[in-house]
């Protein structure tokens, strides 16, 4: 059976290392993770090299809820693109092109069968958008 595959992007208003940078470092992937403000990222471990794991807890502020997002690296060009295999056994494709000093960070990824593929993108697309307003809106790096 063929994989679904959803897309996401954002452009933001920094340049490809600091993107980069937000996207894959710990201290900062706590500061942006989560679809919703009721939700928050209050742990990251990232080992961004090919075979170099991550894990990633999301969880409700209100403590009812939480759940590691994880997978295991498979290929990883610096400050250009990475790409994963969810724990589950999903692929996904993170890439970063530069666009006259802002940054396009686009990421595909196999859908899950458990929820419409339209909750998913929308989902996926609020964690990026947190990044996004993350990244332009506080002194990160």
């Amino acid at each position: 059976m063929e994989k679904q595959l959803i897309t996401v992007s954002a452009e933001i208003n920094v340049p490809i290392k600091t993107a980069w940078e937000i996207r894959t470092q710990p201290n900062h992937i706590v500061k942006w993770n989560f679809a919703s403000d009721d939700w928050h990222s209050p742990n990251a471990v990232n080992d961004l090299k090919v075979g170099g794991k991550f894990v990633y807890t999301m969880a409700a502020k209100d403590g009812s809820f939480s759940f590691d997002f994880s997978g295991t690296y498979t290929l990883v060009e610096e400050n250009k693109r990475f790409d994963y295999t969810m724990d589950d056994g999903r692929k996904s494709t993170v890439t970063f092109e530069d666009k006259d000093g802002r940054t396009l960070i686009s990421e595909t990824f196999e859908a899950e069968n458990m929820n419409p593929v339209e909750m998913q993108k929308t989902g996926w697309q609020s964690i990026l958008n947190n990044l996004k307003k993350y990244a332009e809106n506080t002194n990160t790096i």
